[in-house]
């Protein structure tokens, strides 16, 4: 399927949607590029919500409400917990999880497992990790939020994001629940860059 600018794909593969800039390519299913050990081995993405009481590895207060996120591991997906609403004026990278790969370059087509969840409601929606499929995309193809909190990173890392809406969608995206003016938060699984 081709990526085009501003299309809804699907809701099933939203990070394809995230689509503010457009490469026209298809979307790459390779993942074993640039991965750390082990890394190579992660088809899927852990769908079992963290046991027990985690503490958040990022706690963010916005310029209204506040946001915890727990990444992910290898066996259960990240945790993201909003006191509604959540909202930032710029858009907020934190590492919860140094990973030993190489550094993704800002042009890389990467794979990785995410989480987004709306600021102004809290509801997550969409998830690679209640797929159990990671995504596949160019960095070209993305939102600039989600460009920003991977491009820099290492392979094998786990980030959050708060994503102002000018990084995001600043008209909304209707058929994803996003309204115009929406944070959004992203908890992001790097597991590979090409």
């Amino acid at each position: 399927m081709k990526i085009r600018r501003g299309a809804l794909l699907s809701v099933t593969a939203l990070a394809l949607t995230l689509t503010a800039c457009s490469s026209g390519t298809e979307p790459t299913t390779d993942t074993t590029d640039s991965a750390p050990a082990g890394a190579a081995a992660a088809a899927t993405c852990p769908s079992t919500a963290p046991q027990g009481s985690v503490a958040p590895q990022w706690t963010l207060q916005g310029s209204t409400g506040s946001v915890e996120v727990v990444g992910s591991t290898d066996t259960a997906a990240p945790r993201i917990d909003v006191q509604t609403p959540f909202a930032v004026t710029q858009t907020q990278v934190h590492t919860l999880t140094a990973g030993d790969g190489p550094v993704v370059p800002d042009t890389a087509s990467v794979s990785v497992c995410y989480m987004g969840v709306d600021g102004r409601d809290g509801k997550v929606f969409d998830s690679s990790y209640e797929r159990g499929t990671p995504a596949d995309f160019p960095l070209d193809g993305v939102v600039p939020g989600f460009k920003k909190a991977i491009a820099g990173q290492k392979v094998g890392s786990t980030v959050a994001v708060a994503m102002a809406p000018a990084d995001g969608y600043p008209d909304g995206m209707p058929d994803a629940g996003i309204q115009k003016g929406d944070t959004l938060v992203f908890a992001i699984k790097v597991l590979s860059a090409h």
